[in-house]
């Protein structure tokens, strides 16, 4: 096993260690600078995307707490606009309460009112027909009374007797 690669010479050493020397004076002369400045362009980005990143997770926590603000406002805003609106519609339950009283109440006493005329109207009615049969039995009365001449004559007699004169 005399393979050159495994047991190299002095010589393919001694070349080897020149072509490394070059390639390394090269690599420092000009591979290193750009390599180097590569890498910290690289790191500038990185740390200019941290910051950003960083910037945005502020940025997001402000609109968080700001939308948290937002929608607190807006619950008490709807809480208010609740509380009017209740407000307003017992008020107008109220009123609408109040004129139904007031209309009731009115109905009521114009009812009142209709029921006093007609039950003076129904007396009235009641009186002129009690005078009316009082009439009628004093006048067949009268005229039984008045039949007999000699009846007659008495009537008018006790009736002028019964008759105070002022």
């Amino acid at each position: 096993m005399n393979n050159p690669l495994v047991s190299p010479g002095l010589g393919v050493i001694f070349w080897m260690l020149i072509a490394f020397g070059i390639l390394v004076f090269i690599l420092m002369k000009w591979g290193w600078p750009v390599i180097l400045k590569a890498l910290d362009d690289r790191e500038k980005t990185i740390n200019e995307s941290l910051n950003a990143a960083e910037r945005v997770r502020a940025e997001m926590a402000q609109l968080q707490a700001h939308n948290e603000d937002l929608l607190k406002e807006a619950k008490v805003q709807r809480d208010e606009i609740l509380r009017n609106a209740r407000m307003t519609s017992e008020q107008i339950i109220e009123d609408a309460r109040r004129k139904a009283t007031v209309e009731a109440d009115r109905i009521v006493e114009n009812a009142r009112e209709n029921i006093n005329y007609e039950k003076l109207k129904a007396m009235t009615d009641l009186k002129n027909q009690i005078a009316n049969l009082s009439i009628e039995i004093a006048e067949k009365l009268i005229q039984g009374e008045l039949a007999d001449p000699k009846r007659a004559n008495d009537f008018v007699i006790k009736q002028i007797e019964n008759t105070h004169l002022n």
